[in-house]
């Protein structure tokens, strides 16, 4: 804790008093894509979809890429002593050379950004994006007694692809946007005879239970397919979908498995597709389904990775901030 005060202070100062005092810049903005982040090569193309699709829809505004992870920022800051060899196989230096959040508003308040808007790619407002609003509204809180000398003018924080919390954007609305963008995958399931599962990421910390709205929508909209969704962390966990799967036994016995996570990274390939004893594709094979894996994150859907260009421009609405 007391590392991360000295952090935030240090952040604070530079941000304060990086700027010449008498210098005069033209307001600019600054789009902070920020993704928890992942160490998985061949996942990275989700986080680059996201963030050249918000490049497209704002090409006269700087966009920056941020990981939020401590842990994988450090691996890839290791990565990053061979270029070559990573830049190679396709990792964009943007990635490879990643920042954390406080660094990358450092860097902007340098270069004489005045209005940023941080958009994140969590599903949900949950743990993870309740510690970045933390971080952004502590920039924002920087109060000087002439506001000319205020680090930023505006700062704005972009909500999560399935809502946050309050009245202003209804979650239930950004839910079905959402699911409309999941026709895809139904249909798929449809052409395979196949019953939909996803497997989200969850946490102990905080309530999930968007994950049953979601289900139950899912199933409203596209009735024609049985999908379940489960979670590595938390509720409802894999023994949960387990249970409401045993209920359409014998009607279901091939199962399509997807990622409910913006990367297929990590999670999705150990946890979910390996064929380690503990895997969801094992211990579902085992119970007697013919389970089909497909490594694809929600980021290299583009019409889910268009909803963070939605809430990109909400936030900047709201907040009276020019793209």
């Amino acid at each position: 804790m007391k590392k991360l005060k000295f952090a935030v202070l240090f952040i604070v100062l530079s941000l304060v008093f990086s700027s010449h005092p008498y210098a005069k810049t033209a307001a600019k903005t600054a789009i902070i894509v920020a993704s928890f982040g992942t160490t998985v090569p061949s996942a990275v193309q989700s986080i680059v979809n996201i963030t050249s699709r918000v490049k497209a829809a704002f090409p006269d505004t700087e966009v920056r890429v941020v990981f939020t992870s401590n842990i994988i920022r450090s691996i890839w800051g290791k990565r990053s002593q061979n270029p070559k060899k990573w830049t190679d196989k396709g990792i964009p230096e943007e990635i490879l050379f990643t920042k954390n959040l406080l660094s990358t508003f450092g860097d902007l308040k340098s270069l004489g950004f005045k209005d940023v808007i941080v958009q994140p790619t969590h599903l949900f407002h949950m743990e993870q994006y309740q510690d970045l609003m933390q971080y952004v509204n502590a920039i924002d809180s920087i109060k000087t007694i002439r506001d000319k000398w205020k680090p930023f003018n505006k700062i704005a924080l972009g909500r999560p692809a399935l809502g946050t919390i309050g009245d202003i954007y209804p979650y239930h609305n950004d839910l079905k946007r959402a699911v409309k963008t999941f026709a895809a995958d139904i249909s798929l399931a449809r052409q395979k005879g196949a019953a939909l599962v996803y497997m989200g990421h969850g946490n102990e910390l905080w309530s999930t239970g968007i994950y049953i709205e979601l289900q139950q929508l899912m199933r409203q909209t596209y009735p024609e397919v049985k999908t379940f969704v489960g979670s590595v962390e938390g509720y409802p966990g894999l023994e949960d979908v387990q249970k409401s799967l045993s209920h359409y036994t014998p009607e279901i016995d091939k199962i399509l498995l997807k990622p409910l996570m913006i990367v297929a990274g990590d999670h999705a390939t150990n946890d979910m597709a390996s064929d380690e004893d503990d895997s969801w594709k094992t211990i579902l094979t085992k119970a007697g389904f013919d389970v089909e894996t497909i490594l694809k994150g929600l980021g290299s859907n583009n019409q889910f990775a268009d909803i963070f260009i939605a809430n990109i421009k909400d936030a900047a609405k709201a907040s009276g901030i020019d793209l």
